[in-house]
């Protein structure tokens, strides 16, 4: 099948949840039919309806936005939705529980595919079980294109480019730095987060994927020099200051190193990544370090008991599909800085990074990450190597992501850090 017997570019799944409708608001606003086909993919006609008459009622652009529907526990379905669009871009979590049968479909369409996930087990599993045939039907699975982990995805990529294109050599250490933020987690997200769990209770290969840091690189690869996630307060040694471990560190890390590992290792076999939140000099940073080194190691060692768990679920978090107001969205915001540190011929050199926006990362910015990825790939907007396989934002669309985001209000700024 070409792409010109496929009706949409982009079919948005599961556009009832909140994400998704965010995603589908997002595209509408942004572009007009004529310069993208969109589809709003779900599993309720009625609820589809309702969002499309959302779209409409928003939009002078959009008359209409055709509806397609299918199930998870109904492949066929999933298949003739793949086969009839360029990209399906897909919010709907856990991926774990829902994603496996849709990245299936469109690999036997060689339809490409992009979502949200941070579930790295899956991540694992879909790697093992799908690039080969992704590759060979030249379909680009693109994993975690929302804030897991485009920012340090594309920051790390930003710094490596820049740093071979001016001082031609790698950084040989990259640290990604959680500096600001504000904004709120949704139900689907805790969900999503809840996965990880129960998935490292039962299943041992679950277990050894959170445990290794190179366990999202290509089979046979997955070992290597980094030791993987900081894991208590610690002095800085590229900004002299305190930091704390990131609760994205063991999605973004391991991101980052299958970018490296599927690019054929430009960054050399040596590099190191590491992300951490900043918390300031002297003893306040120090103090602070601890306490988010503390609150970070009690809730995860909580969430790693079933019971309590269980109870964190049904008492304490909200439940999925439930996610902040518009107003929220827009409220928030982010700033990703991203230094990189390497050897030139003449000397040491650094490179800053800086990834941010004035909205919520959890879904106002995100919307646009995973909306203009889902829109590079549907217009063929990408800068890889790769044609196919299960990919990462940086290997698999590369720096016109970057360039899309600028255009819609991103901070995604590069080079040598001032000295002020």
């Amino acid at each position: 099948m070409t792409d010109a017997d496929r009706t949409h570019d982009i079919v948005v799944w599961g556009a009832t949840g909140v994400a998704g409708r965010f995603v589908a608001e997002y595209l509408t606003e942004r572009y007009a039919p004529d310069e993208l086909s969109l589809a709003a993919g779900g599993r309720s006609p009625e609820r589809l309806d309702d969002v499309v008459s959302d779209l409409t009622a928003r939009s002078d652009a959009w008359d209409d936005v055709p509806v397609v529907v299918g199930d998870a526990t109904d492949p066929e379905s999933l298949r003739a939705i793949a086969r009839d669009t360029r990209v399906v871009c897909t919010t709907v979590g856990p991926y774990t529980t829902y994603g496996t049968p849709l990245v299936e479909a469109c690999v036997e369409a060689g339809t490409d595919y992009c979502d949200l996930t941070g579930e790295v087990n899956w991540v694992r599993e879909i790697v093992d079980r799908y690039h080969e045939a992704a590759v060979d039907a030249d379909a680009r699975i693109v994993h975690s294109c929302g804030f897991d982990s485009v920012p340090a995805d594309l920051g790390t990529l930003l710094a490596q480019s820049f740093a071979a294109e001016t001082f031609d050599a790698p950084c040989q250490t990259v640290r990604i730095y959680l500096e600001d933020g504000s904004g709120s987690v949704s139900g689907g997200t805790l969900a999503s987060f809840g996965e990880l769990f129960d998935a490292a209770d039962a299943d041992p290969l679950a277990r050894q994927t959170l445990q290794n840091p190179y366990s999202l690189a290509p089979p046979g690869e997955r070992s290597g020099v980094d030791p993987g996630e900081q894991r208590r307060p610690r002095k800085d040694s590229l900004r002299s200051a305190w930091t704390a471990p990131s609760p994205m560190a063991a999605v973004n890390e391991r991101v980052v190193r299958r970018s490296n590992a599927l690019l054929e290792y430009p960054w050399g076999r040596e590099f190191r990544c590491t992300e951490v939140v900043p918390t300031g000099d002297g003893l306040t940073g120090a103090v602070t370090a601890g306490l988010v080194a503390g609150g970070l190691g009690a809730f995860t060692a909580a969430m790693s008991v079933g019971p309590l768990r269980s109870a964190l679920r049904e008492y304490v978090f909200p439940d999925p599909g439930e996610g902040p107001t518009r107003a929220e969205t827009e409220a928030g915001h982010f700033l990703i800085r991203v230094l990189g540190r390497g050897m030139a011929a003449d000397g040491p050199f650094t490179v800053e990074v800086e990834f941010g926006a004035d909205r919520d990362p959890g879904y106002g910015a995100t919307a646009r990450m995973l909306g203009e990825a889902a829109t590079c790939l549907a217009t063929g907007d990408v800068d890889s190597p790769l044609d196919g396989g299960v990919l990462t934002p940086a290997s698999g669309i590369g720096r016109p992501l970057a360039d899309r985001l600028r255009d819609v209000g991103f901070t995604v700024s590069v080079g040598e850090p001032s000295d002020d």
